[in-house]
């Protein structure tokens, strides 16, 4: 039976694509929407490791159990066919791979997603060096010997030009040399690298930022020899439609937060709500990499630059961060959490004793009374654990809760406007009308419920009902405390009165 394309899954058909990174959050989705809607495509090639003893095939097979592929087992179940898989890493020359596997990789690969990168903003240095520095440097060696290419994605971050007020779609100088840095994590020892990452990393407030800003450089070098294009999403949240409504698989950026507060876990956030929210659902941010290279192909003359796309929220469709907040907390509280610490009702501040405070009364002080109860019967304690990783967590992302962000975005925005009706259809980047916001969050509280904390939506009666006790706990305490601290200073100021 004969398909009719649409523009850009007719430049898909019989291509094949190269992934890294396929095995991470937008990986997946990835994956899912090139076999779902370039279903004429010819090939798509993902490099992954073992991991926990597990090979990369039975990786992949688990892979496809996720929610995420039951659409294309149910429409379109030949497409999971097309998908090779070899064991490679990004941190191993030639990606690992060697012999027939990178023979067939280098042939064949008409278009790579390089996407592979460690995201923890609270890493070493060396790490973040080798994943997103030496390993964007090893994908483009591999990319060099592919005798199709056509065009090379490599997945930045909307926020590694953090010190600038409004942020650009072009690649912006900076003093320190890619190769430079790589040959001195090569040469230096941890513990020195360490000591020094602080005056390296400046105006950067992370390993992340930095080390994928330098890697932007790397890949900008490489682009009068290849056809390189820098891709930078925002805050990655979980998906609006595709494949299925609030689909997420870690705890990352705003959904980690959304199901620490819920959870009653986290107590207390430095975020200015005056500034708007700058998250873009990750559907749409894989709908604009799709098309990316569909408008680098159509391109009749070579841009002078390489080409940078700022794939963030238009500014129209953004809300206050305060307006987000309270939407998630009514949301949060129809569809609680089971079994949470607390009644979720933490403390939003700009206030830094405040906050540190509240940190201390309500994160530390349960840690360490939990663990106390957990050692005197006998069991395994995990509260002090868990609260040092939050610690850490909050720390790193105040840097972009208490600061307002502006980017330009007209390249990302041209994306939409080449395209016809059914590509449109087919690859929607256009953000909902303000009312379907709220949908949205429900979406991904029901989301984070079901597809990070494994709770079923058969559990809500039962949630309901411990929250509803969890209130009266709640206040029952507070109205002890405050009960308790009137009548003592009550007394404090009757005794120095004389009274």
């Amino acid at each position: 039976m004969t398909v009719d394309l649409s523009p850009v899954q007719e430049y898909y058909k019989d291509k094949t694509i190269f992934i890294t990174g396929a095995s991470g959050f937008m990986g997946k989705v990835l994956l899912e929407k090139l076999l779902y809607s370039c279903h004429s495509l010819k090939e798509v090639i993902i490099i992954c490791r073992p991991k926990r003893g597990k090979a990369p095939e039975t990786r992949l097979e688990e892979m496809f159990k996720l929610p995420i592929f039951q659409r294309i087992k149910d429409e379109r179940p030949e497409m999971l066919k097309r998908v090779t898989i070899y064991q490679g890493d990004v941190t191993f020359d030639q990606l690992g791979l060697s012999g027939e596997s990178l023979k067939h990789v280098t042939e064949n690969t008409n278009i790579v997603f390089h996407m592979a990168a460690t995201l923890k903003l609270e890493g070493n240095l060396r790490d973040a060096i080798d994943m997103n520095l030496l390993g964007t440097r090893r994908a483009l060696n591999v990319a060099k010997e592919m005798k199709q290419l056509e065009a090379f994605i490599h997945l930045s971050t909307a926020f590694c030009n953090c010190d600038q007020d409004v942020m650009y779609e072009k690649v912006y100088e900076f003093p320190h040399k890619p190769e430079d840095l790589m040959r001195l994590a090569e040469w230096m020892d941890v513990k020195t690298l360490d000591a020094i990452t602080p005056d390296l990393l400046k105006p950067h407030p992370n390993t992340y930022t930095y080390s994928k800003r330098l890697a932007e450089l790397l890949v900008r070098d490489h682009y009068e020899s290849m056809p390189v294009i820098i891709a930078r999403p925002s805050i990655v949240s979980p998906s609006a439609y595709e494949p299925v409504p609030g689909w997420v698989d870690n705890l990352n950026g705003p959904t980690g937060l959304m199901v620490g507060a819920g959870k009653g876990v986290i107590r207390s956030m430095l975020i200015d709500t005056r500034h708007l929210s700058e998250v873009i659902p990750v559907d749409y941010a894989i709908n604009g990499l799709c098309v990316i290279p569909y408008q680098f192909a159509k391109m009749t003359e070579r841009p002078k630059d390489v080409p940078v796309y700022n794939i963030t929220c238009a500014d129209h469709r953004k809300m206050q961060w305060g307006e987000v907040i309270e939407m998630s907390k009514e949301i949060g509280y129809r569809y609680p959490m089971e079994a949470g610490l607390w009644y979720p009702d933490g403390c939003i501040t700009t206030n830094k004793l405040h906050h540190n405070i509240n940190v201390l009364l309500f994160h530390w002080l349960p840690a360490y009374l939990i663990d106390f109860i957990l050692l005197l019967l006998g069991q395994k304690r995990f509260m002090i654990r868990v609260q040092n990783r939050i610690s850490v967590g909050l720390e790193v992302l105040q840097f972009f809760t208490m600061r307002a962000w502006f980017f330009k975005s007209d390249a990302y925005s041209s994306l939409w406007a080449m395209l016809n009706e059914s590509d449109r259809k087919n690859f929607n980047m256009d953000m909902d009308p303000e009312e379907t916001v709220p949908m949205y969050i429900e979406s991904c509280v029901q989301g984070g419920r079901q597809y990070l904390m494994k709770e079923s939506p058969d559990s809500l009666p039962r949630a309901r009902l411990q929250l509803k006790l969890m209130y009266i706990l709640d206040r029952a305490c507070k109205t002890l405390i405050v009960g308790t601290l009137c009548y003592w200073t009550y007394g404090l100021v009757a005794r120095l009165l004389g009274v």
